[in-house]
This record gives structure tokens, C-alpha cells and sequence, in this order.
């Protein structure tokens, strides 16, 4: 057994991997490519700048990577229904959407990610799946993997290890799909459960899964060894050199206007605007001086903006006209804690000068903030 692994380490150390070797113009009918980034923005921009810009009539490209802590939400999903936004901000993690359909993930540097390209007719999920766990075999003998008909992996026959999301153009495809090696279970479970209440959508949901770490199973893996090990598989495969091009997503030479598809990625309009129209229908109890109050909110949300925004609180518990203006100001502004404080701030400023106002009005904005 110790041979068997000197012997795997000794083939996987032989893999070559070179800097952008102008792997646009290579003939090489497949390529295996790997990006020197870990920011999740610019890995996703390498994704459709590959699904966009390269000719993959006839070749076929594998593309490695590794993010930073990172949540990704699919192409038609809620943030506020998949993960707990607040401790996102509060932990310094990236919110990110993806241009694929599927269901939200936690991406970090013990997570490895892998797209498939192809042209449409030779897009083939199941294909690509099999190829991961034979070279997860190949590695490691003793490992359970299978795939499902879910197209995930599972491991121990419960454990998912590896989830599937996929776009299909026109004339081109790409699938990819997770491999967790060593990410930070407690942070995922953690971050990937929404604590907001009353919300109702058509979006669509992430399905719940018990998972496990490769390397709980095996901890002398490491994520080098098995990037290595599916390049290998890849590119016995496809009949090519198991050679790894290295990129790097900032690079306009090699990847011309690769950078406003990443700017473009991290923009508020897309992570949040293009969720799909949902509505929120709440109450929430505020405690002020011995009292507790019910407030009733209902808003409508499309685009990420508030478009309809009703605030029901007890008769005359602030003046009738200081609540319909905060009522209305919300009406067309961003469904986002920032923009609300920064409404709530002006507003307070035309208040009059009355402590108790302020209290209340202060109480009312920090509940209205916690609901985004």
C-alpha cells in the first residue's frame, strides 16, 4: 500500500504545469487549463470568457480552480432564501451568482472546482462524473464514490462530496461540478442557512444534503494530489499530454476583455438584482421601555428593489406622517441594509428634535434593517 502511494505521488509530481502557454492557439483538440486566481469573480469570468470566446467545435477544455471563501448562488436563485447574508458580511465572505442553473454552494481553498467545455452535442454530465471518481479510484483504491442519478457524488453511499450545475448555449456547453476536499464544514453549514423569515418566491431551491470531506476519510490526500490525479484521468482519456496550462484571470493579453466580465459579476445588479421577484410577509416584536410592540411588514421585492413596502405599527406609536414618509422612500430603493440606513439617516435629520422620536424611529430602522 505504501508502494501503491510512493508510486501515485511519484506520477501525479510529473505533471507539468507551465504559465498561459497561449492556449487559445494551440491545436490541441483538448486542453487542461488551471487558474493561478482564488477569487471567485474571476474564475466564473474565465468560465464565460472560455463559453463565449473559444472555438469549441472540435476541442474540448477542462478548467481547474480553487476560490477563497465565497458563496455561489445558481443563475434563477434568492440570496435571501439560500444563505445567512448578515454573517456573510459579518465573516468577510463573497456572495457570488453564477451563470448556471443548480443550487447554492461554499466555495473555500478546501473546495476544488472543475468545468467541463464541449461543444453542445458532446455535453455529457454522467461522462464527466465517472471520470472524476475513477481518478478519485486510481488515487485512493478504498474510497466509496459513486455517482447518482442526481448527478452528484456521494461517498459512503450518503456523504455528498460533489454537487453539479451546468449551461447550455446554443452550439457550446459547459458542466461543472465541486469536489470537497477539506472545506471548513462548520462555516458552511453555518453560512447556507437563511435566517430570514416570511419569504415566498418562485425561485429555485437548494436541495439539503449531509455532506463529508474527502480528506476525513483520507487525510493524506491534499487538494494537489487530486487536481493532479483528474488531470491525469483527463487526459488519458482524451489521448493528451497531462500537461496543466496556468492562467491568470486579469490577464487582457491572453483573455482580451476578461475584466469587465469580472467587473461585471461583482456588481449589486447582478449578485442581487436579477434575483427573481419575491415577496416578504413578517412581523417582528420590538421591546421599548417595558412594551412590546408588533409591527407587520409586507413588501413586494423585484430586481432587488422594493416595489411595494407596507409597515403596520401600533396606532400612534410614531406620527402617522413620519411613517408613511419612511414608507415611501423604501418604495423603489435596494432591499439592502445600507441603502436603508442611509434612508433612515436622511429621514431622521427632518425629524423634529424630540429624543423619544429618535429612540423610536432608531428601534423601527434597526428591525426594518435585520429583515435584508
Amino acid at each position: 500500500m505504501v508502494l501503491q502511494t510512493l508510486k501515485n505521488c511519484l506520477q501525479l509530481s510529473c505533471i507539468l504545469r507551465t504559465p498561459k502557454a497561449g492556449f487559445r492557439s494551440t491545436t490541441s483538440r483538448s486542453l487542461i487549463i488551471q487558474s493561478v486566481s482564488t477569487d471567485v469573480y474571476q474564475n466564473l469570468a474565465v468560465e464565460d470568457w472560455i463559453h463565449d470566446h473559444m472555438n469549441l467545435e472540435n476541442r474540448q477544455v477542462l478548467f481547474l480552480w480553487r476560490n477563497s471563501p465565497a458563496v455561489v448562488i445558481g443563475r434563477h436563485q434568492n440570496p435571501w432564501q439560500e444563505c445567512n447574508l448578515r454573517l456573510l458580511r459579518q465573516k468577510n465572505i463573497k456572495l457570488a451568482r453564477r451563470r448556471s442553473g443548480g443550487g447554492t454552494v461554499y466555495h473555500d481553498l478546501g473546495n476544488i472546482n472543475l468545468t467541463f467545455f464541449t461543444n453542445r452535442k458532446k455535453y455529457e454530465r454522467m461522462e464527466n462524473l465517472k471520470l472524476v471518481v475513477k481518478a478519485l479510484k486510481a488515487l485512493r483504491p478504498q474510497l466509496d464514490v459513486h455517482v447518482t442519478d442526481r448527478y452528484d457524488i456521494l461517498l459512503d453511499r450518503q456523504y455528498k462530496i460533489s454537487g453539479t450545475a451546468a449551461k447550455l448555449g446554443r452550439t457550446t456547453a459547459y458542466h461543472h461540478c465541486t469536489l470537497l476536499c477539506n472545506a471548513d464544514k462548520f462555516v458552511l453549514s453555518s453560512v447556507l442557512k437563511s435566517p430570514y423569515k416570511g419569504l415566498k418566491s418562485n425561485a429555485t431551491p437548494s436541495v439539503p444534503a449531509s455532506v463529508k470531506n474527502l480528506f476525513e476519510e483520507d487525510s493524506s490526500l491534499t487538494c494537489e494530489m487530486l487536481l493532479d490525479a483528474i488531470a491525469e484521468e483527463y487526459a488519458a482519456q482524451h489521448q493528451i499530454d497531462h500537461h496543466i496550462t496556468l492562467i491568470n484571470p486579469a490577464d487582457e493579453t491572453e483573455l482580451p476583455g476578461i475584466n469587465n466580465k469580472t467587473k461585471e459579476l461583482r456588481t449589486w445588479e447582478w449578485v442581487y438584482g436579477k434575483t427573481p421577484k419575491f415577496s416578504v410577509s413578517t412581523c417582528f416584536n420590538m421591546v421599548y421601555k417595558d412594551s412590546v410592540l408588533d409591527v407587520k411588514v409586507d413588501m413586494d421585492v423585484k430586481h432587488g428593489r422594493i416595489e411595494v413596502c407596507n409597515i403596520d405599527l401600533p396606532e400612534q406609536w410614531l406620527p402617522a406622517a413620519l411613517c408613511s414618509e419612511l414608507m415611501k422612500s423604501l418604495t423603489g430603493s435596494k432591499f439592502c441594509p445600507n441603502e436603508t440606513t442611509t434612508l433612515a439617516t436622511t429621514l431622521l435629520r427632518v425629524c423634529p428634535q424630540d429624543d423619544e422620536l429618535h429612540s423610536k424611529w432608531n428601534l423601527l430602522c434597526e428591525n426594518m434593517r435585520m429583515l435584508m
